[in-house]
């Protein structure tokens, strides 16, 4: 029973995400080269983007789950989550809306944490239009204040 733990708290820590003590993960082992970071900062990162999951989440061709930062959106039950910002547009809507911003596009990706199995990233179109941002102004999510004081998104 003992060495049965051992090895399970063993494979756990060699799976457990690295992090400073900021709490900034560090890109994923598994990346390719079109997950490069394309910045000088270690946490930027490339992504050629699948498809859109919902209004603040998408996957990049390499399998990595970005998670918008400070964009709250709907679920794609319409619901919100307790204790989460919550947008009077529809989750539709800000699911197309992330869609038409990213579609078929390789972004550039800053790294800002993690949130379950995802990364947390500010990311930015190959014009170099800041996709959070461009989620708040167009009216389909809001900033979520909590994470923007950390890491505050449109320039601010």
């Amino acid at each position: 029973m003992t060495a049965t733990l051992m090895a399970v708290a063993f494979i756990a820590a060699l799976n457990w995400p690295a992090a400073d003590a900021v709490g900034h993960a560090s890109p994923p082992a598994t990346a390719d080269a079109d997950a490069l970071p394309s910045s000088p900062s270690e946490t930027g990162f490339r992504c050629n983007v699948a498809y859109v999951n919902d209004g603040d989440t998408l996957r990049c061709k390499d399998g990595t789950k970005i998670r918008l930062h400070a964009v709250a959106a709907r679920e794609a039950d319409e619901t919100c989550s307790p204790g989460h910002p919550c947008p009077t547009a529809s989750a539709a809507s800000a699911t197309a809306e992330l869609n038409r911003l990213v579609a078929g596009k390789t972004l550039r990706c800053e790294q800002t944490g993690r949130s379950y199995d995802r990364i947390t990233a500010i990311c930015w179109s190959p014009s170099g239009e800041e996709i959070n941002c461009a989620m708040i102004t167009s009216g389909t999510t809001l900033v979520w204040e909590t994470f923007d004081r950390r890491k505050p998104l449109c320039g601010r």
